[in-house]
């Protein structure tokens, strides 16, 4: 069944795309299962009796849709692509810097985007003759995305950080796997694991989420090469025969 997530993911008019990463539903169904599981397990407590925790993968994408539903139901308003910007807020979407890379703002309210007006040195901006409100700069969206878009293009990106972080705006960076490799945030969090496997060298994967304060988790391994078990569940859980097993060797079937 198709996601949500992809009928509202690309740009107005345009065909729709996949959302990053197309096993997100099956990660997103794997928390709520395991959600699931911790309520099970206080009811067993409880009463002692277990349940079964049923959960479906495009449910769990549906549940993050926000306010979809509700405003169909009331309203009737299906919610389109939006590209990269929203339309209940300006300037709010991803902007390219001069080095060639990407920063997402996000200013919601008059008072986020006075602060951004002063980081662009032209407080002017969030006067009420001009698009202090959020009305008027809702009317005039093309011209307020234009500003920025010319701000932010015309510095780098840690330029444009330092501004928005000085000035309470705000922002975050759009990371490449690259960038994230060499962000300073990433590392001291120790979202990056390494693991050295036979036969690969180094292996770098995402770090144990959530980390406890007792029990902060750990990866010991990447999991067991295919196959290391195949012969003791033939022969010990299938019953096979040794000189069976190795007949399926042999033929290539195992």
């Amino acid at each position: 069944m198709a996601s949500p997530a992809s009928y509202l993911a690309g740009f107005p008019g345009e065909t729709p795309v996949v959302p990053g990463t197309s096993p997100l539903g099956d990660y997103l169904s794997s928390l709520y299962g395991a959600i699931g599981i911790l309520i099970a397990l206080r009811h067993r407590d409880a009463t002692g009796e277990g349940q079964i925790i049923d959960v479906g993968i495009y449910e769990a994408v549906f549940r993050q849709m926000d306010e979809i539903a509700a405003a169909y139901g009331l309203f009737g308003k299906v919610r389109e692509r939006e590209g990269a910007g929203s339309y209940v807020a300006v300037p709010h979407g991803h902007f390219r810097t001069v080095d060639d890379k990407w920063v997402a703002i996000a200013c919601t309210t008059d008072k986020m985007f006075e602060r951004i007006a002063a980081a662009m040195g032209k407080p002017e901006l969030a006067s009420a003759e001009r698009y202090g409100n959020q009305r008027k700069r809702l009317a005039a969206r093309d011209e307020v995305n234009r500003i920025v878009i010319e701000w932010v293009g015309s510095l780098t990106r840690d330029e444009i950080m330092t501004l928005c972080i000085d000035g309470e705006v705000p922002i975050g960076k759009l990371n490449s796997i690259a960038d994230i490799f060499a962000d300073e945030h990433f590392l001291a969090r120790g979202n990056l694991a390494r693991l050295k496997e036979d036969g690969l060298g180094e292996v770098v994967i995402p770090g144990v989420v959530p980390t406890l304060s007792e029990t902060p988790g750990r990866i010991s391994n990447l999991g067991p090469p295919l196959g290391n078990a195949t012969y003791e569940i033939l022969r010990e859980l299938l019953g096979i025969s040794a000189q069976e097993i190795q007949r399926l060797r042999q033929r290539k079937i195992i």
